[in-house]
């Protein structure tokens, strides 16, 4: 599809197989999650700029890189945006992170938010959103809505499972937003879940239904 990435790396497929089980533990589903979350964060960053400066080591004067102007923020969906967070600042430990809170009205399927804090400058900073599940995409539409609303420019979406009805919604509201998935899923059931899916990954975190 266009402007998603799936992201078909041994590992990765690997964990999600165990994460989709339904027998999986809560600490053994937040473990996994948060592994996925540093290896997906090590394909959404692959082509972050660079530059050239000069630093010693034991030995000479050498010349290496480093990641070009400010770092990232991270931009958790709560609340299950939120296993991706600790595997992905193990990698990237000066990101900063925004905070968005919204719920799924179980009628409407609509999200419904109930908290917002970012940092002030995200325009001058590239801004991965975070949600585990792409279903409706209404939740990762309202999302980045709030987040261009403050001045974003540079957003990826990163996801654990997608939907197509969810993907054909975000990248219609949002063409420029690239979309970095583990799996594309067959679809949506009736109460908007994905199928064959891995159930509700917030539930799945916390122990709670």
């Amino acid at each position: 599809m266009q402007g998603v990435t799936v992201v078909d790396h041994p590992l990765v497929q690997h964990k999600l197989t165990l994460m989709r089980d339904k027998e999986r533990s809560t600490k053994g589903f937040r473990q996994l999650l948060n592994e996925i979350g540093m290896l997906l964060c090590y394909e959404v960053t692959r082509d972050l700029p660079i530059e050239r400066i000069q630093i010693e080591t034991p030995m000479t004067t050498m010349e290496g890189a480093q990641i070009a102007g400010k770092k990232l923020v991270l931009a958790p969906i709560l609340r299950a945006g939120v296993g991706f967070l600790d595997g992905m600042l193990t990698l990237v430990p000066a990101a900063r992170v925004a905070h968005i809170g919204l719920y799924r009205d179980p009628e409407s399927l609509q999200a419904v938010e109930y908290y917002f804090k970012a940092p002030s400058d995200l325009a001058d900073r590239m801004v991965l959103v975070l949600d585990p599940m792409l279903a409706t995409a209404n939740s990762a539409v309202a999302a980045i809505d709030r987040l261009k609303e403050r001045g974003a420019k540079d957003l990826r979406f990163v996801c654990l499972l997608a939907a197509p009805e969810g993907i054909e919604k975000l990248r219609g509201a949002h063409p420029d937003v690239h979309i970095w998935t583990a799996s594309i899923d067959e679809r949506l059931n009736d109460h908007g879940y994905i199928v064959p899916g891995l159930g509700d990954a917030g539930d799945r975190m916390y122990g709670t239904r």
